[in-house]
């Protein structure tokens, strides 16, 4: 019997025991489900309502945080800039900010120049960060890419810049040449020579308005609003009767292929200039007794059909490091050269902006001492492309539609090396 009491005793305390046990890891699990974790101080409910839906669509990077400096919500732009990594805000001067309006609630603002996140080099990412208060604990940081704005800032005043010169230089030298005039009003022959001088740089300030005008032109208008199919046939045609007689005093041979029964959609009048711009300066750039071809064919595209109009020349070719730079506004390869032929540096500008305006590219192959072509990709009018399947009396068609035994060939590849012409 006291074997049994011993038992009945030793089994009721482990019962008392268990029982205590239980109810000590039943207080203690309530205590932890209602203490704060760090998860759920990441949670949406901890911002006051609306902001989430507000911050959602802010163009701005936004960054919430906590007490404790830790992101509370953070929008996808945050992520990509690189301003929140592994939960904190990673960029230094703006994790003060946050902590300096917390301890005072004042609303603070500064610009930054960050790196380029994972690379360090490069042009920096310009920014603008504003702090503020949101509610009692939490901090709103909102940050701006000013990097693009400040980009079109620096082109707009090098564009003004540049412009300022172009127009003081010829403007300058007709001042002294009307002195010099007056000066040698008793001398037929230095009024004579000095006339004809003023005549060249009253050329060069004409052609230079007439170009910032068509600059701006095609920058402002939406040229398909008078959009129309255009023959690619009579913009060739035009662009070398432009140039002809430039051509003609260097003996240089133009020449054209590919462009039959092909049509591009456009306005005419800025696809006029745009090729002409391109055909006058492989006549300028190449030396005398060589050759500019202009070629054209339709190329397959995901898009539609593009027509390709390529000029190519024999000139002094384009540098690796002047082809990142030539189609920028009054950018010369040779300004020695650009000052002998009047140009002003803005031809190939024009050609860039009518390309983009009418949905299309330029590009550029060029080899320095082995000439360049330039290559004019624009979308074809589709209501002017009319191909049957079968012509009676032909066997064969080539791939824009005419007979195999009277296409004309041209040796003008884009986008590779020209063929060296003869």
């Amino acid at each position: 019997m006291d074997v049994n009491a011993a038992v009945a005793a030793a089994a009721a305390i482990a019962g008392v025991c268990t029982g205590v046990i239980a109810m000590l890891a039943f207080r203690w699990s309530e205590r932890e489900q209602k203490r704060p974790t760090r998860t759920s101080l990441h949670t949406d409910p901890v911002l006051p309502p609306g902001v989430d839906t507000v911050l959602s669509v802010l163009r701005s990077s936004a960054v919430v945080l906590d007490e404790a400096d830790s992101v509370v919500k953070a929008s996808s732009a945050a992520y990509a800039l690189g301003l929140v990594r592994g939960g904190k805000l990673a960029v230094e001067p703006m994790l003060q900010m946050a902590r300096d309006t917390r301890r005072d609630g004042e609303i603070r603002q500064v610009e930054l120049d960050l790196p380029r996140r994972g690379t360090g080099r490069g042009e920096a990412l310009a920014v603008s960060a504003r702090v503020a208060p949101l509610g009692s604990r939490l901090v709103l940081l909102l940050v701006e890419d000013l990097t693009e704005a400040r980009r079109i800032e620096a082109v707009r005043r090098d564009f003004v810049a540049n412009v300022s010169h172009e127009l003081k230089t010829p403007t300058g030298a007709l001042s002294l040449l009307s002195e010099a005039v007056m000066d040698a009003s008793d001398d037929p022959e230095a009024v004579e020579r000095f006339a004809g001088r003023m005549q060249v740089e009253a050329t060069r300030l004409t052609n230079l308005v007439q170009e910032l005008i068509d600059l701006s032109r095609v920058q402002n208008d939406d040229p398909l609003e008078d959009a129309e199919p255009v023959r690619v046939d009579e913009l060739v045609a035009e662009a070398m009767d432009r140039c002809r007689h430039q051509a003609g005093t260097k003996q240089i041979t133009m020449a054209s292929g590919g462009t039959a029964d092909l049509h591009v959609w456009g306005n005419r009048g800025q696809l006029a200039a745009a090729l002409g711009n391109l055909v006058e300066n492989a006549v300028n750039y190449s030396p005398a007794r060589t050759r500019v071809g202009i070629a054209a064919r339709r190329v397959a595209a995901p898009g539609g059909d593009l027509i390709e109009l390529s000029v190519t020349d024999q000139g002094i070719g384009i540098s690796d490091k002047d082809k990142e730079r030539i189609f920028e506004r009054f950018y010369r390869v040779d300004p020695a050269r650009s000052r002998a032929t009047g140009g002003t540096g803005l031809g190939l500008a024009i050609v860039k902006h009518v390309a983009a305006s009418h949905g299309g590219e330029v590009t550029v192959w060029s080899s320095e001492g082995q000439g360049s072509t330039f290559t004019l990709r624009l979308p074809e009018a589709g209501s002017a492309r009319v191909r049957s399947s079968h012509r009676p009396g032909l066997d064969n068609e080539d791939e824009n539609g005419q007979p195999a035994e009277t296409a004309i060939s041209s040796p003008y590849e884009p986008l590779s090396a020209p063929e060296v012409l003869p």
